[in-house]
């Protein structure tokens, strides 16, 4: 047997969340989020799934639930740590740093948004979580953006700065049949 992961992106959170950095913030799905949630875990049903991962935040894990399998959380997979920044407003955010967020890019080993995670712990994370993954079947992961962009990243082995490029839409699934350099 070989091994199929399929990478989903939660969906749309509240709507009391739109423009607020929510990162590793445990936030909810909205009613349109729990409603694509439903259809997405209908759609998924159909695959042979052998395994289901998810991040633990509320977001990851309803889907997850809506399997109705078995789940293994795993907090690795969380989206990235934007300490101080978790729960203000983007429009805030640069308002108050200017450019300096552009430091996720152009400095993903190094810059800390809001104090949080580099781009690098980031990678070096998600890197652990997928190496403990199962070794055969189709395994579904229900993670977050960045992750899911990372992931993506090391597969293509692009750098780290080119992570914005990566983020699947919302409710996307991503399938990853490749081991990771």
């Amino acid at each position: 047997m070989t091994r199929r992961v399929l990478l989903v992106r939660h969906t749309a959170v509240a709507l009391r969340w739109k423009g607020i950095c929510y990162g590793a913030s445990d936030v909810g799905l909205s009613r349109a989020g729990l409603a694509d949630a439903r259809q997405l875990a209908a759609t998924l049903a159909a695959e042979p799934i052998t395994a289901v991962v998810h991040s633990g935040l509320r977001r990851t894990r309803l889907l997850a639930e809506m399997l109705g399998q078995p789940c293994i959380v795993d907090p690795r997979w969380r989206e990235r740590d934007f300490g101080s920044w978790e729960g203000c407003r983007w429009q805030a955010i640069w308002r108050d740093t200017g450019n300096a967020m552009d430091g996720m890019l152009t400095d993903p080993h190094g810059y800390r948004p809001g104090g949080g995670e580099t781009g690098a712990e980031v990678a070096a994370r998600v890197r652990q979580a997928w190496d403990a993954l199962p070794a055969d079947g189709t395994i579904v992961v229900i993670s977050h953006g960045g992750p899911i962009a990372t992931v993506r990243l090391l597969a293509e082995r692009r750098p780290l700065g080119e992570a914005a490029d990566f983020i699947p839409a919302i409710g996307a699934v991503v399938e990853v049949d490749q081991p990771l350099p």
